[in-house]
């Protein structure tokens, strides 16, 4: 069976972990081809762009042409829709139009990785800790201003008090085994712009003929 290649266009190293939910998402909305997922990694490309999100993602296309492309930004302190605006006016500049899906989180990636307790402890290297990590409701996680700080912060709880675990805490590889261990991105969709992201997806996904 022909795969589905699917791109994700991200703007650090670590928001790699977010071909996680994805394709978990593609799964749940019944997508039965093989998934060909692709990151862009910008550290490993010789003077990649940086400005502009037209030349971002010209260049992703180029090394990795794809049936369908992910194009991730973090809200940060502008409003959701900005950045959805924003990646459809470098989507019309394409000369190489694909399908394309926006990943935007209301706040930063983190926010959607903050969810799992077990998936932290893991992540921390104290899987059977005990201490609570303190972690924001789902409900209330978008209102949730620096979610990289507070999953830092759970994971220096749940490293409790050993020196040598708390020195790994905060790293990307911690975020990278709190990806890994998730084995359930549905809590996700009480999220507002996860659910966008569904929507969006879902549609997508039909209209190509993709289930």
């Amino acid at each position: 069976m022909v795969p589905l290649r699917f791109t994700l266009v991200a703007e650090g190293p670590t928001d790699c972990v977010l071909l996680r939910p994805l394709k978990d998402l593609l799964s749940d909305l019944g997508v039965l081809k093989p998934l060909e997922p692709k990151f862009v990694e910008w550290r490993s490309i010789p003077d990649p762009p940086k400005k502009r999100l037209e030349d971002r993602i010209g260049v992703a296309l180029e090394l990795h042409p794809c049936d369908l492309l992910f194009i991730h930004r973090d809200a940060d302190r502008e409003a959701r829709e900005d950045r959805i605006r924003e990646i459809g006016r470098a989507m019309e500049g394409m000369k190489n139009r694909v399908p394309h899906v926006c990943v935007v989180p209301v706040r930063m990636t983190e926010a959607w990785f903050l969810f799992d307790e077990a998936a932290i402890r893991r992540g921390a290297g104290n899987p059977n800790g005990k201490s609570s990590l303190d972690l924001p409701r789902l409900s209330i996680m978008e209102s949730v201003t620096k979610p990289k700080e507070a999953l830092i912060d759970a994971f220096r709880k749940a490293a409790e008090p050993n020196a040598r675990r708390s020195k790994r805490v905060g790293t990307s590889k911690s975020l990278y085994l709190v990806a890994e261990n998730i084995t359930d991105f549905s809590p996700l969709r009480q999220l507002s712009a996860f659910q966008a992201l569904e929507k969006e997806l879902r549609r997508v996904v039909e209209s190509n003929g993709w289930v």
